[in-house]
């Protein structure tokens, strides 16, 4: 093979090469915004700009939301490939046995006002304009389909949940998905809703929000992903070149 022949083929194969390798990165994102959802009727109460939002029962149903801007943290195209999501859990009830928390996708766009119901937080605080209650996405006239919140029936995550701590829902594919679509469609990232054992005992569990006054105990999304293909180094083919001329 002449050497001008030899080159081309080289040259190409690198170019093969380096066309099938994907740059993979991670980001780590915090919440953009959260709530609780208190069983009300009425739905007056909520807890928007509090540090702590609820899910459990606690004589009644508590259950948390929690959303993140990934769009703005990950370039446009991206392939999901891992999402993970750590929440601290900072009070539960005197004697409280494990409970099973789950991650459900929510469905319809919700909001978060300035209702900030203080320490403990547990019975919530009257509504503001633009807070998700249990029966608003947005305070006072935007309703939820389904009183409660509107989410897929099937949890993305679970994790067990005993004592204050750290928690972490390990990556599923349905949380991989979920993930991707807030991505792919930003108009749609309305994040999770986060759900307890409901219609027993009390068992609610107090997680800490966006607000808490201790940053490593905030809501973090940890993201695993790829941003598609990439050539070969021009080094490489530098290297290629200076050989064959």
């Amino acid at each position: 093979m002449a050497a001008c022949s030899r080159k081309v083929v080289l040259l190409a194969s690198l170019a093969l090469l380096g066309a099938g390798r994907a740059a993979a990165d991670s980001a780590v994102i915090g919440a953009s915004r959260d709530n609780t959802l208190y069983t009300d009727g009425t739905g007056g109460l909520s807890n928007g700009a509090g540090e702590y939002f609820f899910a459990g029962q606690a004589g009644s149903a508590r259950r948390g939301l929690v959303a993140f801007d990934v769009a703005a943290a990950i370039p446009a195209g991206s392939t999901i490939q891992s999402a993970t999501l750590t929440l601290h859990c900072s009070r539960l009830p005197s004697g409280g046995t494990p409970i099973s928390v789950e991650l459900h996708r929510v469905t319809t766009a919700w909001g978060e006002g300035a209702s900030n119901a203080g320490d403990p937080g547990g019975t919530g605080t009257a509504a503001e304009p633009g807070d998700a209650t249990w029966i608003h996405t947005f305070f006072p006239s935007a309703l939820w389909t389904t009183p409660g919140g509107d989410f897929n029936a099937a949890a993305s995550a679970a994790q067990s949940v005993a004592g204050v701590g750290l928690y972490v829902w390990a990556s599923t594919p349905a949380l991989v998905a979920d993930v991707q679509g807030w991505l792919d469609n930003p108009a749609g990232s309305n994040g999770w809703i986060v759900i307890g054992p409901e219609g027993g005992l009390s068992n609610a569990r107090r997680f800490d929000t966006r607000e808490n006054q201790t940053p490593e105990f905030r809501p973090v999304l940890r993201i695993e992903y790829a941003t598609g293909q990439v050539g070969v180094e021009p080094a490489a083919f530098s290297v290629v070149k200076a050989l064959y001329r």
